[in-house]
């Protein structure tokens, strides 16, 4: 019998981990695969993220510091840069698999290539049938990433307005060319397939470029990545990756008597700008620190409610100002982007979200006065 279960190895489950361990809790986490694995992500850590750790993340692993942007909207090209860092550059396969270590560190079990399938609830505890064994714990958590399952034992399927389709390829290049390209900033399109936006990080040794929109405005994902490619002068054949991310911001059930979802299985994901490391990292921790609280003082089960409240307190009303941002987008793709490549303050105060020094909510109310009526009869029209 475990006191806790995590099910998922990613930045969500790793996080919850590392709490649990230190706690003392007996811990075992499944990762149905075998790290260090692929990861289909742009691989930007912010700075929001790498606040919640406990720990620095190494040099080695830091590919790029990030201090600007590139914004691009059909003919209108803006970039900014801070003084201080926004994000750093990673690959996800050595990242995630360091966040692992760390919580290794902390003396829980793991064991790697075996896949939850399902589980069962009853009073007392939590049966895990895995595709290899079945374990016994008093409480799961469910770090297991968007395209799982077992999420849907507790909260309803998305919407197609409701989650995003990514995809992506690493595109190998010198280290000077990517210098001569751009220099400690990322590389954003916005209007790609009207609605969506297309990226092109650049890490060390190679690219990473994506494009990204809501799953019901981008019916041929692989068409308009294609397009995109191409038109930045990409024009050979790339191994193309797509995964699917839940929009934040938006009312989920999280929770059961027993079991907990986290990350992106939770929809804690940026609607505006697509970064849920952040959100994985901040909500596993939560969710064991509710877990130990209630074992390790014998508080009620019912407490385990209150993960959803303090999540709601932490981050959660900031993704539903950047989903009001995101709508907004939606709704409107021409004004917005118009907009948002018209003004290079706009930008600039933007850049303060990922670097902690502006919330969604402060940035909207500073947005909304700024906004230039004329462009948006002229747009209208």
């Amino acid at each position: 019998m475990y006191d806790l279960i995590i099910a998922g190895g990613g930045p969500s489950g790793s996080a919850a981990g590392r709490i649990a361990g230190n706690m003392g809790l007996e811990t075992l986490l499944i990762e149905k695969e075998t790290f260090p694995r692929y990861k289909p992500c742009g691989g930007a850590l912010s700075e929001q993220a790498m606040s919640y750790l406990d720990f620095t993340i190494p040099q080695y692993i830091r590919e790029r510091d990030i201090f600007g942007a590139r914004v691009h909207f059909r003919d209108q090209v803006i970039e900014k840069h801070k003084e201080y860092r926004i994000a750093t550059l990673v690959t996800r396969s050595v990242l995630d698999n360091y966040l692992l270590e760390k919580a290794k560190e902390t003396g829980i079990e793991v064991k790697m290539g075996e896949k939850v399938i399902d589980y069962k609830e009853n009073h007392e505890h939590v049966k895990v049938y895995t595709n290899a064994d079945v374990y016994k714990a008093k409480f799961v958590i469910v770090a297991e990433g968007s395209q799982g399952k077992l999420k849907n034992r507790i909260r309803r399927g998305d919407k197609r307005n409701e989650y995003g389709i990514c995809m992506v390829t690493e595109i190998e290049e010198e280290n000077k060319k990517i210098e001569r390209y751009i220099h400690n900033a990322i590389d954003i399109h916005f209007g790609i397939s009207n609605m969506g936006y297309g990226w092109i990080f650049p890490h060390k040794n190679y690219y990473s470029v994506g494009i990204g929109g809501l799953a019901e405005n981008l019916p041929n994902p692989k068409k308009t990545m294609i397009n995109f490619l191409r038109d930045n002068g990409f024009n050979n054949k790339y191994e193309l990756r797509a995964h699917l991310i839940p929009a934040g911001g938006i009312k989920r059930n999280i929770v059961s008597s027993r079991v907990v979802l986290s990350g992106d299985a939770a929809g804690f994901v940026d609607p505006f700008c697509g970064e849920g490391i952040a959100y994985a990292v901040r909500s596993g921790q939560i969710a064991a620190e509710i877990i130990s609280d209630i074992l390790l003082n014998k508080n009620k089960l019912s407490s385990l409610k209150k993960y959803e409240s303090v999540c709601e307190r932490e981050f959660a009303d900031n993704l539903k100002y950047s989903l009001m941002l995101s709508r907004t987008m939606h709704r409107f793709p021409g004004i917005f982007f118009k907009i948002f490549t018209s003004n290079e303050e706009i930008v600039d105060k933007y850049l303060e979200v990922p670097a902690l020094k502006r919330t969604y909510k402060s940035y909207i109310k500073w947005l909304i006065p700024r906004v230039p009526k004329y462009l948006l009869f002229r747009t209208l029209m």
